[in-house]
């Protein structure tokens, strides 16, 4: 096997991983609370550990972009706890329709003509989302919070894409973007553990589900993907991380028998091939600067 395919196998793990979140948030009768601390601070005692750059990077702009992660991971957990985790993942996707509208503000980055396509597509996406608004159900009691709990989450998101894009330019890459991690999870922890005390009744069930999900499903698919993004184009392990958002829904639809409607599935389909063409857009205008680059 070549380099590059491991490279590759290494991120469809990792995209797997990350899209059994809402399937296993689901599985646990632990409050979203509690999930959300616990889940964190085993996942950043993972990272920490387990990825030698984790432990280098540390600023005060990761300090700053931590917190927009830390929010990201309480949102993720919360609006999955109350709608579908197919509405949850879905509404997240939406970042970068945020990140077109605020980047040039906050980055001064210019808008190019094919991203006002781009954002209408995510916007019919969103909100075919949240018009197909799913019953409440045993899996999603509260599908109007959850959904703008995950409302939020997608502004958050994109913020931390954001700061991540900042901190790339300035504080050096892979090693600040894993500190943000285990720095951004660690916050999440320290935040919600006074409202996930004390725990009564839990199981070991709950126990194995939290341990997955901070250990496996964030700490171990971080590990994959710092190992296999260096050896695979940017683009390319953008699409292969869309595994994520598509799988997502597949899970909990498998474990819990979550549908989420016709709607949700049909705005989630247009979020995700708004993304992919975004992705090859930025494909060729990369190349095509360095094409000039190199003929200048």
């Amino acid at each position: 096997m070549s380099p590059s395919n491991s490279d590759r196998l290494r991120i469809i793990a990792a995209a797997t991983l990350f899209s059994t979140g809402g399937a296993a948030i689901k599985a646990t009768a632990l409050t979203g609370w509690q999930v959300a601390s616990f889940r964190s601070g085993l996942a950043a005692l993972a990272v920490f550990l387990l990825v030698p750059a984790a432990r280098r990077g540390w600023s005060p702009r990761v300090a700053a972009v931590s917190v927009v992660y830390a929010l990201t991971m309480v949102l993720f957990v919360s609006s999955n706890k109350a709608t579908t985790a197919a509405n949850a993942i879905f509404l997240q996707s939406t970042a970068p329709l945020y990140i077109l509208v605020l980047a040039p503000l906050l980055l001064k980055e210019k808008v190019r003509r094919s991203d006002y396509a781009t954002m209408a597509a995510l916007a019919v996406g969103l909100v075919l989302v949240v018009i197909g608004l799913p019953p409440a159900s045993a899996t999603a009691p509260n599908p109007v919070l959850g959904n703008g709990l995950a409302l939020v989450s997608g502004v958050s998101w994109a913020l931390t894409l954001m700061g991540l894009r900042w901190l790339g330019a300035s504080d050096g890459g892979t090693s600040a973007t894993l500190s943000t991690v285990v720095g951004g999870n660690a916050l999440a922890f320290l935040l919600c553990l006074p409202f996930a005390l004390p725990v009564v009744n839990a199981t070991a069930v709950d126990a194995a589900v939290v341990g997955y999900l901070g250990l496996v499903q964030i700490g171990l698919a971080y590990v994959l993907m710092t190992r296999g993004i260096s050896g695979v184009p940017a683009v390319e392990a953008s699409m292969l991380l869309l595994l994520e958002p598509a799988l997502n829904p597949i899970w909990a639809w498998a474990v819990h028998g979550e549908r989420p409607g016709t709607l949700p599935l049909i705005g989630g389909a247009v979020i995700m091939v708004a993304m992919v063409v975004r992705a090859r857009q930025g494909a060729e205008v990369t190349r095509a600067a360095q094409a000039e680059e190199r003929s200048g």
